[in-house]
């Protein structure tokens, strides 16, 4: 199977099955070449049993918060985090406002793409009315939440503990209508994908939290483990995490800097929450029999992206291509809102989240990555196994 591949500066084409690979470069980028090199040389050792995976699309579980929230929020009436207005979705089929927080599409969508899915599937309150696509997978992640079941309570969203109750529920029917031997086997073979933590990391700044910084990200870390437990005694056995990004350099964030550059101590909570979870991870692989897992670090990806955005044709980093005011980011998103026109060359869509391009290129990192930003293996050999 061949791929070619076009991004800034350079043309990449490749076989995985012969190992055939050309760069062709008019220039030598040294950041750029070694991220490239670090993430393809991974790509090429992927077995087929990789590509295998792939085209029988394995089932993809998703839970978190507006990273991945693909419509939850616009079917809860009461929820005040939501996304169903333009110009959000202005990329989209139609230029439909679909409920992403996004121009497009979002990670959730990505990943899906990556595993041979058209798109996300479906939220789990459109499953409950049309109970189709039950083997797809099913996308319970909800804009406004954190692992907390505090964070975002008071905007009506459906925290990681319901989520992960609903998940119980999806299991209870498709045990009911396929027989419990076909529901364990799905679940086992499936691919959790789970983004969640900024949230939370928002709202301590947010409240101003005199709670021990230590005591914060250990509670923090607790949650994850109950939630990863509640999961794993479901069946689930594939994990893949996505940690937290440098969510100090948001448009909204920086507003809070005079000199407009990314508030480093909310970047800085960003990588001890990642260091925390590395820790955790490694812990419950070594406790929990054939727990098997992949942890993206979304803070080296974005910040290497943030460094370096020429080398992802990137030409505004730190304003938001939808709102208002300073940065764009006074005000969220509205159909009365600024709006640019080359959403490619931004990396933020509104005050808080990622264009599509950026999305994508985060997806295709955790899907086929190296080391430096996904351990101890990327999101395809999860899959794989």
């Amino acid at each position: 199977m061949t791929y070619n591949i076009s991004l800034p500066f350079t043309k990449l084409t490749f076989s995985i099955g012969n190992t055939f690979c050309y760069i062709p470069m008019g220039k030598t980028y040294g950041a750029f070449l070694s991220l490239l090199l670090g993430t393809f040389i991974v790509i090429l050792q992927v077995s087929n049993a990789t590509m295998m995976n792939r085209t029988a699309k394995p089932a993809i579980f998703i839970f978190g918060d507006s990273t991945a929230d693909v419509g939850t929020n616009t079917l809860l009436p009461e929820s005040k985090a939501r996304a169903d207005f333009p110009y959000n979705g202005i990329d989209f089929l139609n230029s439909k406002p679909t409920g992403r927080f996004s121009n497009g599409f979002n990670s959730a969508d990505f990943l899906s793409k990556l595993l041979g899915h058209d798109k996300s599937p479906q939220p789990w309150l459109l499953f409950l009315k049309t109970r189709s696509n039950m083997f797809s997978g099913i996308n319970f992640a909800s804009g406004a939440s954190g692992l907390l079941d505090t964070t975002g309570k008071d905007r009506n969203i459906i925290s990681m503990s319901e989520q992960t109750k609903q998940f119980k529920s999806y299991y209870s029917i498709l045990a009911y209508s396929k027989g419990q031997e076909v529901a364990n086997k799905l679940i086992a073979k499936s691919l959790i994908a789970i983004s969640v933590g900024s949230n939370d990391i928002f709202d301590y700044f947010k409240d101003r939290s005199t709670v021990d910084p230590d005591v914060f990200i250990n509670s923090l870390m607790s949650a994850y483990e109950f939630h990863i437990n509640e999961l794993y005694d479901l069946g689930v056995r594939k994990f893949g995490i996505i940690s937290v990004a440098p969510i100090g350099c948001c448009p909204s964030q920086r507003l809070y800097n005079a000199t407009g550059g990314c508030l480093e101590i909310e970047n800085t909570f960003a990588q001890i929450f990642y260091s925390s979870l590395y820790t955790l991870l490694h812990k419950l692989s070594s406790s929990l029999p054939d727990f098997k897992y992949s942890l993206a670090n979304s803070y080296e990806m974005t910040i290497n992206v943030i460094n370096h955005p020429q080398l992802f044709n990137l030409t505004s980093i730190d304003k938001a291509c939808c709102g208002e005011g300073l940065l764009n980011a006074e005000n969220g998103c509205n159909p009365k809102a600024n709006l640019c026109s080359n959403r490619n060359n931004y990396l933020f869509w509104d005050l808080y989240h990622p264009t599509q391009y950026a999305y994508e290129l985060a997806a295709i990192t955790i899907y086929n990555g190296g080391p430096q930003f996904v351990t101890p293996i990327n999101f395809a050999q999860l899959v794989a196994y």
